[in-house]
């Protein structure tokens, strides 16, 4: 296994334009808008995002963010509801931060024009997997585009920040002394966006799979930029699989949310029969890596490729009104709630892992955070409960803000950033080829890095990408290049980090270590960029 170049273009920095903010973002996500938001007024600030400045995965976040504001409910009961998901691998610290300051980010939004389900003048709240308590917060099943509509209504407003849409960021511009902007494709340039901090907030890896609920833009390219640059990626091996996305034949699939069996509907298999009943105590509301676990048990006793949702006994008007973004798209697939079930099927949907941070969002580079999907704060462990993900971002891109503007008041100013360059030479890839081996790498990823995992698929993994490691350079011509660049990098570090792993534990599942080992595996896998293998380290 060869080791991926530190820049996948050739450039030098003197030829290149140069735009220079106090601040960089990359990714317009909860975490990243939410980022900019706290960064406030007096600081030149550049947003990157990928494509339009709407198109996140947030915006695909139907079910809610959970917070402990209800009656009966208490920060210490979400605290232990995540750690018990976790598996043993959160991070306690971490855990009281976010369902502490939890409950002070609704009250933000709602401040700043958020709009959640109230009834009788209280949060109508609901309950999903794993929870002990009805405490998701909700904008009937919008709500991820409802928070970030809010955020960005409320970051366009701000004269100090440069939105910068259709911004491809390729790499981490970095020196001796740590982290200096950022090298994206942007107005059809290479350009440099020089700063002294960059927040990284780009997102997931739902694309590396054939079947997922995340949007095309999620390829992992955060996770790819920082290993390159020196940061540390943990606990990747954690893809977490959602159990009901829509079985039918598109891309991204459609998600049902977890709020729906919050609200009482039933998982059942060809012969209607609630096989979740007596697999668990929660049965339907189970944590999702045990769902998931059990529905494909389920599919195999059964000999079925799917299961499904019977929302029957809840009734069309409920669900419709509940629900409405659901039902148009069922309706659109001639699914009718009141007589129909809802035919589901696992996709991959979360990145519990990701790029290793403190407390306020700092990596290891000087002058890099990172926020949200992409960062390891220690909060999700093996497997995330239900609606924290929205929560995370929210809690810890503000945490990351306020400590980057005390980082840089503390500092010392750099020195001008003048003789950074890359040559490498020609690549020989094309775009037609980089889509086809696209292709090949999500249905390896998913057979055989998927949900069901054993050496000798991982293996298989590791050796299809091996034999292609020269789509690593890929030509500064075309999207998919860098796309298929990045996916390689972060396919081989999950398959990596799942082959280390000889347990099954959250939502990593080892059909030839079938049990969890705490007596050796109660730890965590962090790999850097290393020699022709990644650099492994182990800490508990």
């Amino acid at each position: 296994m060869k080791k991926p170049p530190r820049y996948l273009v050739d450039f030098d920095l003197k030829d290149l334009p140069q735009l220079h903010f106090d601040f960089v973002v990359i990714g317009s996500g909860v975490a990243g808008i939410s980022a900019v938001y706290h960064l406030g007024k007096d600081a030149e600030t550049a947003l990157l995002t990928k494509s339009e400045l709407s198109l996140t995965a947030t915006r695909y976040a139907q079910g809610g963010i959970a917070a402990a504001v209800g009656k009966g409910d208490s920060p210490e009961s979400h605290f232990e509801d995540t750690l018990r998901t976790g598996r043993g691998l959160c991070d306690e610290e971490a855990v009281r931060v976010l369902v502490n300051e939890g409950p002070a980010q609704i009250e933000t939004l709602r401040k700043i024009g958020a709009i959640f389900d109230t009834k009788g003048g209280r949060l109508n709240l609901t309950r999903e997997a794993g929870h002990s308590f009805a405490r998701v917060v909700h904008s009937k099943d919008t709500t991820g585009g409802e928070v970030e509509a809010t955020l960005a209504r409320t970051v366009k407003d701000m004269t100090n920040v440069s939105i910068c849409e259709r911004a491809f960021v390729l790499d981490i511009l970095t020196d001796d002394s740590g982290c200096r902007g950022v090298l994206a494709v942007y107005n059809g340039r290479l350009t440099a966006f020089l700063a002294p901090v960059v927040i990284l907030a780009a997102g997931g890896v739902g694309q590396l799979y054939a079947t997922t609920t995340n949007p095309h833009i999620s390829t992992g390219d955060g996770l790819a930029m920082a290993y390159r640059a020196g940061a540390i990626l943990t606990d990747i091996e954690f893809v977490q699989f959602h159990p009901t996305a829509l079985n039918v034949d598109v891309s991204p699939r459609f998600l049902i949310s977890e709020a729906v069996r919050g609200e009482g509907a039933y998982l059942e298999d060809k012969n209607g029969v609630r096989f979740m009943v007596g697999r668990h105590k929660l049965a339907e509301l189970a944590p999702r890596d045990v769902v998931v676990r059990e529905m494909v048990v389920r599919m195999r006793e059964t000999d079925d490729t799917q299961l499904y949702l019977d929302c029957r006994h809840l009734g069309r008007e409920f669900f419709s009104k509940r629900f409405p973004a659901i039902y148009e798209v069922l309706v659109e697939h001639g699914i009718d709630v009141g007589k129909d079930l809802i035919p589901v099927t696992p996709a991959a949907h979360y990145m519990s892992g990701g790029v290793k941070t403190d407390l306020d969002g700092r990596t290891c580079i000087p002058g890099l955070y990172a926020v949200g999907e992409v960062a390891c704060t220690g909060v999700h462990g093996a497997n995330r409960l239900a609606s924290n993900s929205l929560l995370e971002g929210l809690v810890f891109s503000r945490r990351a803000a306020v400590a980057a503007q005390e980082d840089v008041a503390c500092g010392q100013p750099a020195e001008p950033l003048t003789k950074l360059r890359n040559i490498m030479g020609p690549s020989a890839g094309t775009e037609s080829a980089a889509r086809s081996i696209t292709a090949q790498l999500r249905d390896i990823m998913e057979d055989n890095a998927g949900v069901v995992r054993s050496a000798d698929s991982l293996r298989r993994t590791l050796a299809f990408i091996d034999k292609r490691w020269h789509y690593l350079k890929p030509s500064s011509a075309w999207a998919a290049d860098y796309e298929l660049s990045n996916m390689m990098t972060v396919g081989m570090l999950i398959a990596t980090a799942a082959l280390i792993r000889e347990e099954s534990r959250g939502s990593h599942w080892r059909e030839d270590f079938p049990e969890e080992n705490d007596a050796r595996w109660l730890q965590h896998i962090g790999l850097t960029a290393g020699g022709e293998e990644p650099n492994v380290g182990l800490w508990t």
